[in-house]
């Protein structure tokens, strides 16, 4: 059995990671002159982009939110829910207390431009 070199070990992870980089899907957003930070959309890749975020649901469907949501208290209170829930996350996903389709209406809502007060009545109802 032969030792490999330390500078022929570089060498191999620095091809893996060329290659793992090119693997990777990324976020195309549609550029069709609608308002984009008023946009949601749910997407199979794990890099989210600029000024926006990545969360899951418990039923695994995948969120991209505008950085802008963070100023919803429903929004702060469903992260703070999954905090306590699930803890930090350490290099992994968000995981959101709630499943896709509570999540569609919420952010469904929060598109219409709906209260905080009355945001909060339609998700109690």
């Amino acid at each position: 059995m032969t030792m490999i070199s330390a500078k022929k070990l570089i060498k191999m992870a620095r091809r893996w990671q060329k290659f793992a980089a090119k693997q990777r899907k990324r976020i195309v957003f549609p550029r069709n002159g609608s308002d984009t930070d008023s946009s949601c959309s749910t997407s199979s890749s794990s890099i989210a982009g600029k000024s926006h975020f990545l969360v899951y649901t418990i039923d695994q469907r995948r969120y991209v939110i505008p950085l802008a949501y963070l100023e919803n208290e429903v929004i702060r209170q469903l992260l703070n829910m999954s905090e306590e829930e699930f803890g930090l996350p350490s290099g992994g996903p968000i995981t959101l207390p709630c499943d896709s389709d509570f999540m569609d209406y919420i952010v469904s809502l929060i598109k219409k431009g709906v209260a905080a007060a009355d945001l909060h009545k339609a998700l109690l109802l």
